[in-house]
């Protein structure tokens, strides 16, 4: 069973879920909490598998409460459920840590199929045409013509020299464009770099 906490500070709102995810035979509901502090406090003695977080919480932001959850809880798995369909707040709860995001008036169907995916260990940006495809242009937005040739030649596994040598450029543009790709995707290192570009269909 994948063990769900349900965070809302709307009663309805929690209601609701509950009753929509009782109808799920590989989910159970182990708790809620209506605030950030009754949520933190949950998980001092006690953890879940899942965790549906709403953004907008009375005491705290949800974003702030994602970072908290997984310090003290890095196996928790945490998907957003919230009403804001903007790009902001998707980009800041994966920022976060956050595996999902949800829209409060998602399906049944839907909604299983992020609990399920999220608890395997994958990620799940609501449809394939909702907000994950919005984000995946914006990332190429920022990018420029040159910076996306260098990313999908990194992909590649070729080196600096052997992308410099290929576009006609000078060692030093290439990292220098290899270092703003790190900037611009916020990552670590390459390795990070190329994943992220794959997971958000830069390339």
């Amino acid at each position: 069973m994948i063990k769900v906490f349900i965070v809302d500070d709307h009663p309805m709102v929690i209601e609701g879920m509950r009753s929509m995810l009782q109808q799920l035979q590989d989910v159970e509901v182990c708790g809620f909490a209506m605030n950030a502090a009754s949520c933190v406090g949950y998980f001092v003695n006690n953890t879940a598998d899942v965790v549906l977080l709403d953004i907008n919480l009375p005491d705290q932001s949800g974003i702030d409460v994602c970072k908290a959850l997984l310090k003290r809880r890095p196996a928790v798995k945490i998907i957003a459920l919230t009403n804001f369909d903007q790009l902001t707040y998707l980009q800041s709860m994966k920022d976060a840590g956050a595996k999902g995001y949800l829209l409060k008036n998602s399906s049944l169907d839907e909604i299983e199929k992020a609990i399920l995916e999220v608890s395997a260990g994958k990620e799940y940006w609501l449809g394939k045409e909702s907000l994950s495809k919005r984000l995946s242009d914006q990332n190429k937005m920022m990018l420029t013509r040159r910076e996306i040739e260098v990313l999908k030649l990194i992909a590649e596994g070729l080196t600096n020299h052997e992308i410099a040598d290929k576009l006609f450029v000078s060692d030093s543009t290439v990292d220098s464009h290899r270092k703003n790709l790190i900037s611009k995707l916020n990552v670590k290192n390459t390795a990070a770099l190329v994943r992220t570009a794959i997971e958000n269909k830069i390339i």
